[in-house]
């Protein structure tokens, strides 16, 4: 890449990193136990909106993993969300009514949650219906891959989102509160995907998958981008572009080759698909917060209504983390 344009992207950089400062003033903490954060310690970031029936199982899952703080943003939550996070111990949550679209998409206040409580912390940015599986998660905590990436010089790590779906209708199967979801979704697509290389941020841009054969059978470039990156050893100076899929400075964006064979990467296994998938989509159709005026939920909105059926033949009964790698959907890279 030309120095040209890497200082257009420096630039691009330093805007981003200055308007989440200025939409700092969108967020109320409704409770900050920041200063329980220890040196060493591993966080969560996420923005959410009316997830109070989630967020046990969410919260239970990463403590599992080993996180030792959480950072929410609610988005004028009407269902308690607000009030269950301020609640918990380990949380802490920031209140605004502001637009989700004008922040970015939430980006914005990520970034500026981020920068400042996240500076030399391995912290994991995802949303309630995304859970991070990596190698040898089912044995070891994630401090282990932190710990290991640290030793290896690797500040960031990258994963596919495998979306997740029940076998038979969305509403044959009601999810409670509390409930692993993936007991419910525990299908998944292991092809039909589409994966280029962008090269202005040098990141993998991933589609295809259940989302684009279900909601967007006829125009499948159309479907959400699959290709994230939500683990990163944070610095102040760092900021995510679009929502996790890639981040400034460039070289983050860099998670799946190197000398010698493939990085380690992982999956958010996507818990969106279950019955209260129907609601949500009309909710956020009738705000147009979301990205391209919500086409998305447009398309969710759209299909659900005739109460589809995602399985297919050719679908995959999850399993665990060394069968996605055996289909080629994670690497262990060289960590043994």
């Amino acid at each position: 890449m030309s120095l040209t344009r890497l200082y257009a992207l420096r630039l691009q950089r330093k805007r981003w990193l200055v308007r989440a400062f200025r939409k700092r003033r969108d967020l109320t903490p409704l409770k900050d136990r920041t200063r329980s954060i220890r040196r060493g310690h591993i966080l969560v970031a996420s923005t959410v909106r009316n997830e109070r029936i989630r967020l046990p199982y969410f919260l239970q899952y990463y403590r599992a993993l080993g996180i030792n703080h959480f950072l929410f943003v609610d988005n004028g939550s009407t269902d308690g969300t607000g009030v269950y996070l301020a609640g918990q111990p380990d949380v802490s949550v920031w209140y605004t009514t502001a637009s989700y679209k004008r922040a970015r998409f939430g980006m914005d206040w990520i970034n500026r949650l981020l920068r400042q409580y996240a500076h030399a912390h391995w912290t994991l940015t995802v949303d309630v219906d995304e859970f991070f599986v990596f190698p040898f998660s089912d044995t070891r905590p994630i401090r282990a891959l932190t710990d290991w990436l640290d030793a290896s010089s690797i500040r960031s790590f990258g994963t596919i989102m495998l979306d997740m779906y029940p076998k038979g209708q969305l509403t044959e199967h009601p999810y409670r509160e509390g409930q692993n979801p993936i007991e419910i979704a525990t299908w998944f697509d292991a092809g039909n995907y589409m994966i280029s290389r962008n090269h202005r941020y040098a990141n993998l841009w991933i589609q295809g998958g259940a989302r684009a054969r279900a909601f967007f059978p006829e125009q499948p470039w159309r479907a959400p981008a699959l290709n994230k990156i939500p683990l990163v050893k944070w610095h102040r100076d760092f900021t995510y572009v679009s929502s996790t899929h890639m981040l400034l400075p460039r070289g983050l964006n860099l998670v799946y080759d190197e000398w010698g064979g493939e990085k380690p990467s992982g999956v958010l296994l996507h818990a969106k698909f279950l019955d209260t998938l129907t609601e949500k989509a009309s909710e956020e159709m009738a705000r147009g917060e979301h990205y391209a005026a919500s086409a998305e939920y447009l398309s969710y909105y759209r299909t659900l209504q005739n109460n589809p059926v995602m399985w297919c033949k050719w679908s995959e009964r999850y399993i665990n983390w060394r069968q996605l790698e055996i289909l080629g959907l994670m690497s262990k890279g060289n960590w043994a």
